[in-house]
């Protein structure tokens, strides 16, 4: 009786774990069929590269060129902060438009000033978005240059200080801006001789584009004004001492070297033409974020518009205004950093001009309209064709629901050398 219990009670088990193993066969087939499905339906789809449907950058239309009125407009666009659109408040406004003011308010401001203006380019001088605000940078940088992708017009940009305290590091912020539709940003200046990136070089956002001159004239296949792209960096610490970055010498001879190659560069496409005098060298205008000490320490001529914030700079003088000089060809610089001034002046002979603060979420003062900045090129006219660059000038607008034209002036002229 022992023996029969013993056999049954084991045959018991062997049944028990055979069941056992039956339902963990089933719940694994069922679970392999369930990822099947899914893989299917779902992942598969998604993974599977679809070769005719390839998104490619979108390029603008190229080479930079003045146009047929002999004329070529750059708008300007300082310190946009941007943060996560609509979610993100505006910063110093008068408080009947706080409750409905946010980044929102500063892309509508861009499309504005694109379709007032109708801009051959347009620059952003850093501090693009505001790091700390936002949560995703690349979300930030799609909302950010929206308008300018949108309206297909080339567009370029450098960083400020800020951009980077988000989710991409500078040289990750300048890859990405660099593959974004239409624009002609690059994160590396290129070699002429190796056609390489010069990674050797400080800083991300170091580059030039090179604008020709009017369609049909004997110009038309030359570089007659050169628009330089420095990174003057974020923050640093000097002897202890906390302060912004600057302008580093290997930037500032990669500059030289590239004006010097670019002075007395032409081509004259119609032999027919009888070629009008030329200026001694191709005028050029340089974009970053952070002022340089020059600008603090003076003296300061001829200053047109709002110096209302001290000027915030590095500790440290590189000497870009010596090279600017030295340089002969950059005729006006641009910045932004400092939202409440919206000034240019001259630093002896070489005009700066701030672009004044654009972005919402930005610091300004309440009830001081957020503002942009123009600058325009005009070709000099010959008997029957379009010469080279005459004349710069420049000039702002409000946010102030008429988008006020205000404070134009001309920056240089060929004929008075100013």
């Amino acid at each position: 009786m022992f023996v029969i219990g013993g056999l049954f009670g084991s045959f018991e088990l062997s049944m028990e774990s055979a069941r056992l193993w039956i339902h963990s066969l089933l719940f694994f087939i069922f679970t392999i069929a369930c990822l099947y499905v899914v893989d299917t339906l779902v992942i598969s789809n998604r993974l599977t590269t679809d070769y005719q449907n390839i998104q490619l950058k979108k390029q603008p239309q190229l080479p930079l060129r003045f146009r047929s009125d002999g004329t070529f407009k750059i708008l300007q666009v300082a310190d946009m902060h941007y943060g996560n659109g609509m979610v993100t408040r505006c910063r110093d406004v008068l408080e009947s438009e706080f409750n409905y003011c946010s980044d929102l308010n500063t892309t509508h401001f861009l499309r504005k000033m694109i379709d007032i203006e109708k801009p051959d380019l347009i620059v952003f001088t850093g501090d693009n978005i505001f790091g700390s605000s936002a949560t995703d940078a690349a979300e930030s940088l799609f909302e950010v240059f929206a308008p300018a992708i949108e309206s297909q017009i080339p567009w370029a940009a450098v960083l400020g200080n800020h951009d980077q305290e988000s989710t991409m590091t500078r040289e990750e912020l300048m890859s990405f801006i660099s593959l974004m539709d239409y624009s002609v940003s690059q994160t590396f200046p290129m070699d002429p001789m190796e056609q390489q990136p010069m990674t050797n070089i400080d800083g991300f956002g170091n580059y030039n584009l090179e604008v020709r001159g009017a369609p049909g004239s004997y110009l038309s296949n030359s570089s007659i004004l050169n628009l330089y792209f420095l990174d003057s960096g974020d923050r640093a610490i000097v002897d202890g001492v906390r302060t912004y970055n600057w302008i580093r010498e290997s930037q500032l001879s990669w500059l030289r070297g590239l004006s010097k190659r670019f002075q007395g560069q032409w081509k004259l496409t119609d032999q027919s033409v009888e070629i009008p005098p030329l200026p001694v060298m191709h005028p050029a205008l340089a974009f970053f974020h952070i002022p340089i000490p020059e600008i603090r320490q003076g003296p300061i001529k001829n200053i047109v518009g709002t110096y209302r914030e001290y000027v915030a700079c590095s500790l440290v003088n590189s000497g870009v205004l010596k090279t600017f000089i030295s340089m002969g060809d950059v005729k006006a610089f641009f910045l932004g950093h400092d939202h409440n001034n919206d000034y240019c002046g001259n630093l002896e002979g070489i005009w700066f001009c701030y672009g004044g603060g654009f972005g919402y979420h930005g610091y300004g003062v309440a009830g001081w309209p957020r503002r942009a900045r123009v600058i325009q090129a005009e070709l000099g006219k010959g008997k029957e064709v379009w010469m080279g660059v005459e004349k710069i000038r420049t000039w702002k607008r409000l946010d102030d629901g008429v988008l006020t034209k205000f404070d134009e002036q001309v920056l240089w002229d060929i004929h008075s050398s100013r």
